[in-house]
């Protein structure tokens, strides 16, 4: 029996090419990647060289100092007295109030501190402690949880759930990165966002991935690092229970149980030191859900704080009263969208409802921060590359609209800096002028609703407004460097600046309401729309 020889067919020269064009573009995008993100953390790193909340300004200092001071009664305290007035905690000066993860983060951070230098956390001897040495041990903490929690989310996010050429993909990751509000308030004034928004999004890069158990852990994990991250919540569980009762009995009912379970045991692996004894779990709740300090602070722009411009909310309204009617306008608000991703369950919506529901919050919820609007900030950077200018436009607004606190931190020269090189960044490089016509905006819908007035062209006035509005900022901006507010107005400039974010933030919350339930005729937005 004769034996037949088999010979593999030979390797084609364009096969070759194809390999070879293949690997160098991996290799590309791997290097524009890493060139994106290096160029993210010189932008931290530059402004973390500048000074931070109540730096020298005793006796409370400022956000720094609870930071540092968390750092020290985490470290020096057991569990059971970390959320609870005593001889060695005094909650009046920073005393613990965000969630047990949160204090778990404080605890590594001390222990590393201790190791560096025991008296940067020394019980009471530490208090006001400010050195060259520890600001850079201090920042050093920010830019490690950023880049290990934080940046790898918004590479994953870009590059896997954008639609797009990789050159539009790089683009939008770079606006992402340098997003000036986060960086101003994590390496300058001080604090810790990027670790609970990094959460947020990687969770929504899971549930973009159909990872829904992944994604309700790192979404729970959110919750339990701070708990403004229920600004996120109902889109979450609206989107999954929807999700489930779309996948039908079976499928749902097992989709449940294990987002339920999910969910239940990462609370309880966070909260397991204060389960033990009911008056622990009330004490942290009451600590982390404060009531008696008001319908706002300072200046904040939200529809509280605006109107009572006008009318002295505060004075007129109970304090029980002011929290019950932020509670209805706030359910109000966000009830719309969180119907419709619940009965419509795709990718778009959900990105749709979390942008509607922490404006919403922003808006009109009880006891906002200025600082909140990071919240609704994040959700508007998911759709940088779908709408460039109005994404770049609020993102913009809300950088600014922390303008007083930015000036009261010494932080006006990084605030100017990384504010211009955002603008003119994602302009350029996401085209954010010229990817604005009515169909990629979905405006359309507008000309039904304004049927009384002539036709108009509505992308043009959208971009006539956005020079305007950017103008406006800018002139607001060097009018309160440089000009004193009249004797009796000592807090014009500060008013000036809230009530005219206010009015953007209002008008995207009113926009994104509207696209909520619009279907966009773009092919590429109908993509997105597909059932997941």
């Amino acid at each position: 029996m004769g034996t037949e020889t088999h010979f593999a067919e030979p390797i084609t020269t364009s096969q070759i090419t194809q390999k070879q064009h293949y690997i160098l573009g991996i290799m590309e995008t791997r290097c524009l990647v890493s060139i994106c993100v290096l160029l993210g953390v010189v932008v931290r790193w530059g402004v973390s060289f500048n000074s931070y909340s109540g730096a020298g300004k005793a006796p409370l200092f400022g956000d720094y100092e609870a930071q540092r001071h968390w750092q020290e009664i985490t470290y020096n305290l057991p569990v059971h007295e970390w959320y609870f007035n005593t001889s060695d905690n005094d909650l009046n000066y920073w005393g613990l109030d965000y969630p047990p993860l949160s204090a778990y983060h404080s605890l590594i951070c001390a222990q590393i501190a201790h190791m560096i230098r025991p008296k940067w956390v020394q019980l009471h001897e530490s208090r006001g402690y400010e050195s060259a040495t520890h600001k850079l041990f201090m920042r050093t903490t920010v830019l490690v949880a950023d880049f290990f929690i934080y940046i790898p989310a918004i590479v994953l996010f870009c590059l896997w759930l954008n639609d797009g050429t990789i050159k539009r993909k790089i683009c939008t990751l770079l606006c992402f990165l340098i997003y000036p509000g986060l960086i101003l308030i994590d390496y300058g004034h001080f604090q810790y966002n990027a670790v609970s928004l990094g959460f947020t999004l990687w969770a929504v890069v899971a549930l973009g991935l159909g990872w829904d158990g992944l994604g309700s852990m790192a979404f729970s994990l959110a919750l339990n690092y701070k708990q403004m991250e229920l600004y996120h919540a109902l889109p979450f569980f609206c989107y999954l229970l929807g999700k489930c009762l779309q996948m039908g009995l079976l499928k749902g009912g097992l989709l449940l149980l294990k987002v339920a379970a999910t969910v239940l045991v990462t609370f309880a692996l966070c909260w397991l030191p204060f389960l033990s004894d009911p008056a622990q779990t009330l004490q942290v709740l009451r600590r982390i859900f404060p009531v008696a300090r008001g319908l706002f602070e300072d200046k904040v722009a939200n529809a509280w704080c605006s109107l009572n411009t006008v009318i002295k909310i505060r004075s007129v309204l109970s304090t029980d009263f002011q929290l019950y009617l932020s509670l209805a306008f706030t359910i109000l608000a966000v009830l719309p969208s969180c119907i419709r991703v619940l009965t419509k369950p795709t990718f778009w919506q959900f990105k749709l409802a979390l942008v509607n529901s922490s404006l919403g919050f922003f808006l009109f919820s009880y006891q906002v921060h200025e600082k909140s609007i990071l919240l609704a900030s994040l959700p508007i950077c998911l759709f940088l590359n779908d709408l460039p200018i109005i994404s770049v436009w609020f993102l913009q607004a809300s950088t600014f609209s922390m303008l007083p606190l930015f000036l009261k931190d010494g932080l006006l020269v990084p605030y100017v800096v990384t504010s211009l090189a955002f603008v003119f960044f994602s302009t350029y490089l996401l085209s954010a002028l010229e990817h604005c016509s009515e169909e990629e905006l979905g405006l359309v819908f507008y000309h039904k609703l304004l049927f009384f007035l002539p036709k108009m062209d509505l992308a043009l006035i959208l971009r006539w407004k956005f020079y305007l509005s950017i103008f406006a900022m800018a002139s607001l901006s060097i009018a309160t460097v440089t000009l004193s507010p009249p004797p009796h107005l000592p807090d014009l400039f500060p008013v000036l600046v809230s009530t005219f974010s206010f009015v953007h933030f209002l008008g995207t919350f009113i926009y994104f309401n509207i696209l909520q339930f619009t279907e966009l005729p773009n092919k590429k937005r109908n993509k997105k729309n597909k059932k997941i």
